[in-house]
């Protein structure tokens, strides 16, 4: 797994010289703040700018590099104030940030939170206080989405696919493989020489039987991203395809992409909202990780175009993330930061929104461990080639990037959230119930 240092740093007081390690710094004062929200022993160690340490010597070490850290917290309590907090700089964890994750994790599952009593309250803003950490919150990273509009209209569905997504190519060339495939992949061997490339081959090639492609057939790619299903299925099963991505720089890569493979005359793309898509009726249909960034009430009209748009017949691939019952749908975090408006549901909620479309369900394959295996490698190569990350995206980004596949990877691989190919069928005669 990878490992993520936290970037040097040496405590110094208000000119410049090095501070003092005091038995009584700031962190004595800080753990028991932190630790009044979790039941049983702390489940961190916190060093803070001081130098000061204070907590279990071996559980992960949290470094608050100075207040700000804290004022982002007290600005917004939980998660998107500690999000912020990291991604600004003004927080770290040192080692390995997943496994810090974990552990911190398995606290809560275990012992549960809590909401601190009156006197701890009274304790903790004294300690804030002292500490000099209540004053005007620092500046909200840059990266952060910053939304408005009315939800899931198409300019704003375009902003917030926009917000992530156009970013830069070359970002998303330096972390995704040569097929620019950004969904789960499908890992098919243990193998030293197996890579995530050969994984998103597979997981291509899995869509394409799926849907049984063959020379001439028109496939529907609704939410392409890069084109990695649009080439794939022109170039090794004949199809062609129409593209639709909301998204100009996916849609400028894609046709040079086609254009430079000779493929030109069997790709097209379109910019467009999937309620605008219309001709046909399509061979065969796909939706790989779009259907997150489509709203409750939205879901039933994606529904409905899914089964408009193939033929009688026909089959509609949906590969789609989904989350645990009791877990949330995605947080503060990636909704501000990575997918803006993100909605994930229950797989069986999503199988019934897509029957009330009027498609049936002919197969489901969950995928979760595979993206554990998918999301850790993105990050893997983030991680051994982090300055170049950071050179290209910016330092808050390339911590935003590490912090979401290390959480992410995590999610999957505890069961929180999950990601399954629902395998449909538009019914070849009216009178067939789905």
């Amino acid at each position: 797994m990878a490992t993520t240092t936290a970037a040097p740093h040496t405590p110094a007081d208000a000119t410049g010289a090095p501070a003092v390690r005091h038995p009584r710094g700031a962190a004595h004062f800080l753990l028991p703040a932190a630790a009044s929200f979790v039941d049983g022993p702390p489940p961190f160690r916190i060093r803070a700018w001081d130098g000061s340490e204070a907590g279990p010597d071996d559980a992960p070490l949290v470094i608050v590099h100075d207040r700000d850290a804290l004022r982002h917290v007290l600005a917004r309590p939980g998660e998107l104030g500690l999000a912020r907090a990291y991604v600004a700089g003004h927080l770290d964890v040192e080692g390995d940030l997943t496994d810090a994750l974990r552990r911190v994790w398995a606290h809560v599952r275990t012992h549960g939170t809590r909401v601190p009593r009156p006197g701890e309250w009274a304790r903790t803003a004294r300690t804030l206080l002292a500490l000099g950490a209540v004053g005007t919150p620092p500046p909200v990273p840059e990266c952060e989405a910053r939304m408005s509009g009315r939800l899931h209209t198409r300019e704003r569905d375009a902003d917030a696919v926009s917000h992530h997504y156009d970013s830069g190519n070359d970002l998303y060339a330096f972390l995704l493989d040569a097929s620019m495939a950004y969904s789960c992949a499908y890992w098919t061997s243990d193998a030293d020489d197996y890579t995530l490339a050969d994984a998103q081959h597979d997981k291509l090639d899995l869509i394409c039987r799926k849907l049984e492609l063959s020379e001439g057939d028109h496939l529907l790619d609704l939410g392409c991203g890069w084109g990695s299903l649009a080439l794939h299925a022109a170039r090794h099963h004949g199809a062609r395809v129409t593209a639709v991505t909301l998204s100009k720089e996916q849609r400028d890569h894609v046709l040079e992409r086609a254009a430079q493979a000779g493929l030109g005359d069997r790709v097209q793309v379109l910019l467009s909202h999937f309620r605008e898509v219309a001709g046909g009726p399509y061979d065969a249909v796909a939706t790989v990780e779009m259907g997150e960034h489509v709203g409750e009430a939205e879901y039933k009209i994606l529904a409905r175009q899914l089964h408009t748009l193939v033929r009688p017949g026909g089959p509609v691939l949906v590969q789609q993330m989904s989350r645990g019952a009791d877990q949330p749908g995605g947080g503060p975090f990636i909704e501000r930061y990575v997918a803006p408006d993100m909605h994930m549901r229950p797989l069986g909620r999503t199988i019934d929104l897509l029957e009330g479309g009027g498609l049936e369900t002919r197969g489901v394959q969950a995928l979760r461990e595979h993206y554990v295996r998918t999301a850790r490698a993105w990050l893997h190569t983030l991680e051994t080639r982090f300055d170049e990350f950071t050179a290209l995206a910016g330092d808050e980004r390339a911590r935003m990037w590490r912090l979401y596949l290390a959480g992410g990877a995590l999610a999957f691989e505890e069961g929180r959230m999950g990601v399954d190919q629902i395998l449909l069928r538009r019914p070849e005669h009216p009178g067939v119930q789905a």
